[in-house]
């Protein structure tokens, strides 16, 4: 018989360097799916989440991870992404396109943003156009997709499984 004892709260495993994941999300229209993201990143060891519009983190939802993860807000995220793009991220959509890769056979580099768009209208022609890769987690059943920290917390998750080190 094996023993599981139950361990309340493991440490976190800590990391050989810091990740150079960023996300970054169009203005999204609830603080609580930011907040479930800005949580999430904490867990992966996501130290950088930028977020448009009127984004605000409810810390009792994004819990220690409002204290771990750098929150930079902007007004729009096309002029963001050019600038990350200048910076030799690789630009990489979350969201279903006609092109859209499927994220169990994305490879990502190590220098990436994950790029999420709004809860409704996704991400904007403008900001498909300056992205190098749009990825999309395939669904089952209905609804045609899952929520949008759902999904941001699936993509971080399957980058960090690629990258565990850091």
């Amino acid at each position: 018989m094996n023993d599981f004892s139950h361990l309340r709260h493991k440490p976190p495993t800590p990391l050989a360097e810091q990740r150079p994941l960023v996300v970054a999300c169009a203005p999204l229209r609830s603080n609580i799916n930011l907040s479930r993201i800005v949580r999430a990143a904490g867990c992966c060891g996501v130290t950088k989440v930028i977020a448009c519009g009127a984004a605000k983190v409810v810390s009792r939802i994004a819990r220690d991870g409002a204290e771990q993860v750098e929150l930079d807000v902007h007004r729009t995220l096309a002029p963001v992404l050019r600038e990350l793009r200048q910076q030799s991220y690789t630009l990489v959509a979350l969201e279903q396109t006609t092109h859209s890769q499927s994220l169990f056979d994305h490879r990502f580099e190590r220098r990436s943003v994950l790029v999420v768009g709004n809860e409704r209208t996704g991400l904007t022609e403008e900001e498909l156009r300056l992205v190098d890769q749009a990825v999309e987690i395939p669904v089952y059943g209905l609804p045609y997709s899952h929520n949008v920290a759902t999904a941001t917390a699936m993509a971080m998750y399957e980058y960090c499984r690629q990258f565990p080190a850091g």
